[in-house]
């Protein structure tokens, strides 16, 4: 049974015509200004009242869902969305026509399903130094491009790396598998906070008083680590959750004291439990709230939160992608008293979901990028989606082949604004002989219209569980090696061996290739010396961590972190944070 509800009143928005043109300019369809009137100097005719513009009103249908007790020993990543079960409430659908292919999404609000256009919230980003003013790194790869995870400066002299500590860490096992240490993505979070959060946190009273640079890092073994920059020392005790998290959390880019995470695995040991996404008070490390990835609404039973979210900060609003098919936009509703250190929530939830179109392994790996209101997002089914985040409404699509984990890299330039991205073996080789190969496919488009640029291929061995291709988030060449595009592409010979390419960012011509014995699943970073030289810092399977030079993929110095590596380090000042399988977190000097 369907109910009609109309939310008139609570729900009610001011919010600017949208914008249906899916090849409209990203600044139109941000934000319609706002215009006054003004009487002529001298002019004693009284200027007419403009007529107040019309109020939208969100319609929604609050559905009646069958039955939903879920145990979560019956969830695993390998069963199939289903797309025409109780659940999938076809006549409510909406529809977006590319050339042959129809694209079918769903809005809903909270539960409900939402019938009309949904709230505009009037999200625009701006340039990617424009996300945070934070001293540090708060997101996967730093910002909503997705092109830095180093942050401050360094003088490079001797060219060699030093370790300075490391912190032992544990794993889970999930019967079949184990997990140790920190996996894929696990990019650290790194912040300097302000004196006046610092001195409201829960941090160990003798560090309240120092200039602390505080390394934030949920892990595989169920943990979140607090840990000095300086030394590896807790700065407080470790939030734990009991389940691992493989992907990248992110700390509030207004230097709030709020920590976003999402869970990667649903065992433990013997215990069991769905995945959520969660929000905690650096504060006193209380959970504020959570989302469950296993929900009736999704069309996928397997809930994992890998994504590293973003945060609007002009408009409060979260983008969390979910490995469950869904795309959550949650107005916060934050109240902050820097004073007291109040701190509350009251999230709103606005949710799109999907039909898969090219293959059914629908749900989100990767993290998501922006152009303005324009949010990029590729899936576990090679479906790359460009959708306007204010109407929810997917603007154009594009077929990558394939499951795309790695996150995708964003370019504005004075010619225009492109994204990069690759996938991996997976798909095409489910069920084939083995072993099996298959292209993995580097690509550069158009983020504005969805025109493929160039590609270039390269041959892959498919391993189940440890895919080939690219797994890693690729560099976005700037300064010094400004032509360049830098991708890691993993088994390329063997299960063992790897592949790391220079791209001309114009023509996609391989301007270096390095044939590596290991291959990494580890994003390379880089980060540019205080006299102007870009190095790179690289982490393999082998348990090595590289300096590079990326103009020709010369190895300058290597130091072993113990064991494979899939975490993407991160870089505040010389210091160089990464964990391993080796159950351990690294702090590694850059000299």
């Amino acid at each position: 049974m369907l109910f009609l509800t109309v939310a008139a009143g609570v729900l009610l928005v001011l919010f600017s015509k949208r914008q249906s043109n899916a090849n409209a300019d990203p600044d139109d369809i941000a934000a319609a200004p706002t215009t006054t009137q003004t009487s002529p100097a001298g002019n004693n005719t009284a200027t007419p009242t403009p007529s107040p513009t019309p109020v939208p009103v969100i319609e929604t249908v609050t559905p009646e869902y069958p039955p939903f007790n879920i145990d979560p020993r019956n969830v695993n990543p390998d069963i199939l969305p289903v797309f025409n079960g109780d659940n999938a409430f076809t006549e409510y659908a909406k529809e977006k026509k590319f050339g042959d292919i129809v694209l079918k999404y769903w809005h809903f609000l909270n539960n409900d399903i939402v019938t009309s256009d949904v709230e505009n919230p009037n999200i625009y980003f701006g340039a990617p130094e424009s996300y945070t003013d934070v001293e540090g790194i708060t997101t996967f790869r730093g910002n909503h491009y997705r092109n830095s995870a180093a942050y401050g400066t360094r003088k490079v002299t001797e060219k060699k790396l030093e370790l300075v500590w490391t912190k032992d860490i544990g794993s889970v096992s999930t019967g079949s598998s184990y997990w140790p240490g920190v996996g894929w993505t696990g990019q650290p979070l790194i912040i300097r906070w302000d004196e006046d959060i610092r001195k409201l946190m829960n941090i160990k009273p003798e560090l309240k008083e120092t200039d602390l640079v505080e390394v934030i890092y949920p892990t595989l073994d169920g943990n979140i680590y607090f840990l000095n920059l300086d030394d590896g020392k807790p700065t407080r005790d470790p939030i734990n959750i009991g389940f691992s998290t493989k992907g990248t959390g992110m700390i509030d880019p207004r230097g709030y004291p709020i920590l976003y995470t999402g869970q990667g695995l649903n065992q433990n040991g013997d215990n069991f439990a769905h995945h959520k996404f969660r929000i905690f008070s650096l504060i006193d490390q209380t959970e504020l709230f959570s989302i469950t990835g296993t929900t009736p609404e999704s069309f996928r039973l397997w809930g994992a939160f890998d994504p590293s979210p973003l945060l609007h900060r002009e408009t409060d609003t979260l983008i969390q992608p979910g490995e469950n098919g869904i795309l959550y936009r949650i107005k916060m509703n934050t109240d902050f008293n820097r004073e007291t250190g109040e701190l509350s929530i009251d999230p709103e939830v606005t949710k799109y979901r999907y039909e898969g179109v090219f293959d059914p392994n629908i749900g989100f790996e990767n993290s998501p990028v922006f152009y303005k209101n324009y949010l990029y997002l590729a899936d576990n089914g090679g479906l790359l989606q460009c959708i306007d985040i204010n109407t929810l409404e997917p603007v154009w699509i594009a077929n990558l082949e394939d499951d795309t984990d790695a996150t995708i890299v964003l370019e504005e330039t004075d010619e225009g604004v492109f994204l990069y991205t690759g996938n991996e073996v997976d798909l095409r080789c489910i069920g084939k002989p083995q072993p099996a190969y298959a292209e993995c496919q580097l690509r550069k488009f158009n983020a504005l219209t969805g025109e493929l640029i160039w590609e270039r291929s390269y041959r892959c061995i498919y391993q189940n569980g440890v895919n080939g291709g690219l797994l890693s988030t690729p560099v976005l060449g700037k300064n010094d090696i400004s032509d360049i595009f830098i991708f890691n592409i993993c088994k390329t010979t063997d299960w063992k061996s790897g592949k790391m390419v220079a791209l001309n960012k114009k023509t996609g011509e391989e301007v270096w290739v390095k044939d590596l014995a290991n291959y990494s699943w580890s994003s390379p970073v880089d980060f540019l010396s205080d006299d102007g030289k870009t190095y790179m810092i690289f982490c393999d399977y082998a348990g090595e961590m590289h300096l590079m030079d990326p103009v020709n993929g010369e190895i300058l110095y290597t130091i072993s972190v113990g064991l494979n590596v899939e975490a993407s380090p991160a870089i505040y000042n010389d210091m160089v944070v990464v964990g391993t399988y080796a159950k351990k977190i690294y702090g590694i000097r850059i000299k």
